[in-house]
């Protein structure tokens, strides 16, 4: 009989109490086997406490202040008693079945360290929005290029998860990055263990005005050019991240003026 994993889940959250619930039930409502779900509440002001006390015998939370969204995600990783560890922000899904897929991935591949798989963007209401962008990032996921990830980060941040072999190898996230802290964690990680992919739909990420990426694009890519930078030691690559940070920054902005939200990454402003 095939033995599955435990799956430590972390949700670092600040008074996203519009959309934690929905988040909650995506995890929960996962009925995987021995999952342990962790949430880091960053003392929220809205209803997020009353409703993360109606689960409080389904999951583990904290509230108190913190240091932003990596200062939370590490407690929540220090936390965790998982052989497999990964963090779905407060406002982000599971689809269904996501974390059997994953579990089973990884007992049946002791070689895989991390994984990653495909990743939908949902509007406020959970529609899916953003298809041809969808495509663009699964093409580029397909090649799992060092040199192509220096360039943009193909990598949804939802859809990931990796053992705690990863954790006690490289560290948590950076704290002093309040944006784009994933795509640094992921040129860390990827330098020491190989990237494999599920061609599966694991996540959807959810934008909306309020969320962090959601209203700041320049911010976003700023910052991950700006980590890109610690990393690339070619010229050509530097311009190569450049030019691709100014395309897209153009096309998010054709799509906030088609009032579609920005959200340039994978990483939702939950802090």
């Amino acid at each position: 009989m095939e033995i599955l994993p435990r799956i430590s889940v972390i949700t670092p959250t600040l008074n996203q109490g519009g959309f934690i619930e929905q988040t909650i039930n995506s995890v929960l409502g996962q009925n995987y086997p021995d999952l342990e779900y962790i949430i880091m509440d960053g003392a929220s002001r809205d209803n997020t406490l009353e409703i993360l006390r109606k689960y409080g015998g389904r999951l583990l939370w904290i509230s108190e202040p913190d240091r932003g969204q990596s200062h939370a995600i590490n407690k929540g990783l220090r936390m965790a008693t998982g052989e497999i560890t990964a963090f779905l922000n407060s406002d982000d899904l599971y689809e269904p079945g996501a974390l059997l897929k994953v579990g089973k991935f990884f007992a049946t591949h002791p070689e895989a360290d991390w994984l990653t798989g495909r990743c939908r963007t949902i509007d406020p209401k959970g529609q899916e929005i953003r298809k041809a962008i969808t495509l663009y990032k699964n093409a580029w996921l397909k090649l799992r290029s060092y040199h192509v990830l220096l360039v943009l980060n193909y990598i949804s941040q939802p859809a990931t998860f990796w053992r705690r072999k990863v954790v006690d190898t490289v560290g948590g996230f950076d704290e002093s990055l309040r944006y784009a802290m994933d795509y640094d964690y992921w040129l860390r990680v990827v330098r020491s263990f190989n990237l494999w992919v599920l061609n599966d739909y694991l996540a959807s990420f959810r934008v909306h005005p309020s969320s962090k990426a959601g209203s700041s694009a320049n911010a976003q890519f700023d910052s991950e050019f700006q980590i890109a930078r610690r990393y690339i030691t070619s010229p050509l690559l530097v311009g190569l991240h450049a030019v691709h940070v100014a395309l897209t920054v153009k096309v998010y902005r054709r799509l906030m003026s088609s009032n579609q939200f920005v959200a340039p990454s994978n990483v939702s402003g939950t802090e």
